[in-house]
């Protein structure tokens, strides 16, 4: 069980009493951490390979195992990102907005996921979750989130000419970027927390994308509106997973955990860091449009939820079993001793008994 074992190595546990009012059946569901995990987009398209049904499908199949074996041990509400599928949407159907874009990616991701779980057993329920945004945020004013392909800097450029688009540059490539802000509400959150406590054997599939992001009339304010915007999923699985008084958050990507000077040769990995050294080092500022997003959000869930022993993860998604144990990746969570724990050096395992019954007590 994760809970004696890999968990218990290197996070202090413990439960608010929100989240313990949530788990009312949890003493006879064996489940033990509640876990958001979220998966990129690009998770369900294989390098080198075209976007196509078929492909993720292939993608999904691959990864529904390790989400089923967490599931087993854990209640997880699972979120994916959307850039690589509602970009090819757009360049489909110009005409349509990002919300019912949005919208049309989700639930084709939801299907294809809940279809790879169930041939391993797990019964997934995807929600079509809408996501309160202010449409007057600066975001509007300077798109960053990479939707579509990729392109060369003149077809790009071209694109943007004829079709309106704002780009920018991705790694040696250019994409296009549309407005990303942050999310405000989540409407579904009760639907989802229903499911967990009332359904323990289904597994929620939520905001994918970010969700789709609304906003609301201010003469009327039950009254919603769709908004020309896709939110961050990272930070809308952040969200989530404090409204939902998760334990534990975990971004699962391509390409490992927190780096120090990634990608030169005296580069070295966080094993373990805390929310004040990720900010204090601005972790992640080199790289606005793939890993400071994902840091802000890890950092944000272990500092906005309920519990002092919340932690956040992310690494590569095929070493998703590996993070637990922190043989892998990155964690986040508070009381890291001198900030930050470099991979390679000795992993605290356990904390002492003593440490352990103090931090419940304070």
């Amino acid at each position: 069980m994760f809970a004696s074992g890999a968990l218990s190595k290197c996070l202090l546990r413990g439960t608010s009493a929100r989240t313990a009012s949530l788990r009312s059946y949890s003493a006879t569901a064996q489940r033990q951490d509640r876990i958001v995990i979220a998966v990129g987009g690009n998770a369900l398209q294989r390098r080198g390979e075209r976007l196509t049904i078929e492909n993720m499908l292939k993608a999904a199949a691959d990864m529904a195992p390790m989400v089923a074996s967490l599931a087993a041990e854990h209640e997880v509400v699972l979120t994916h990102g959307n850039g690589p599928q509602v970009g090819e949407l757009a360049l489909e159907r110009s005409a349509a907005t990002f919300d019912v874009l949005g919208a049309e990616s989700m639930g084709q991701i939801g299907y294809v996921l809940a279809q790879a779980l169930a041939s391993v057993g797990c019964k997934a329920v995807p929600i079509l979750t809408q996501v309160v945004v202010d449409p007057a945020h600066e975001a509007f004013r300077d798109p960053s989130k990479f939707v579509g392909p990729i392109y060369g800097a003149k077809e790009a450029h071209a694109l943007a000419q004829s079709l309106q688009w704002t780009v920018k540059a991705d790694g040696e490539y250019f994409r296009r970027v549309v407005p990303s802000p942050p999310p405000q509400e989540i409407l579904q959150v009760d639907a989802i927390t229903t499911l967990l406590e009332n359904a323990p054997d289904c597994l929620p599939i939520a905001c994918g994308g970010g969700g789709v992001p609304v906003s609301r009339v201010p003469a009327c304010p039950s009254t919603l509106q769709g908004v020309e915007a896709v939110i961050d999923k990272d930070a809308c699985g952040s969200k989530l997973a404090a409204d939902i008084g998760a334990d534990g958050f975990i971004i699962l990507t391509d390409g490992g955990g927190i780096w120090e000077k990634f990608g030169k040769p005296e580069a070295r990995e966080m094993a373990m860091a805390s929310p004040e050294y990720l900010l204090g080092t601005k972790a992640g500022k080199n790289f606005p449009g793939s890993m400071g997003p994902k840091i802000q959000a890890l950092v944000d869930f272990v500092n906005n939820a309920e519990s002092d022993t919340a932690w956040a993860a992310v690494g590569d998604l095929k070493d998703a079993s590996k993070l637990l144990n922190n043989d892998e990746g990155t964690i986040v969570k508070h009381d890291v001793d001198g900030g930050v724990v470099w991979r390679g050096k000795d992993v605290p395992e356990r904390p002492h008994k003593e440490s352990m019954e103090a931090h419940k007590s304070g």
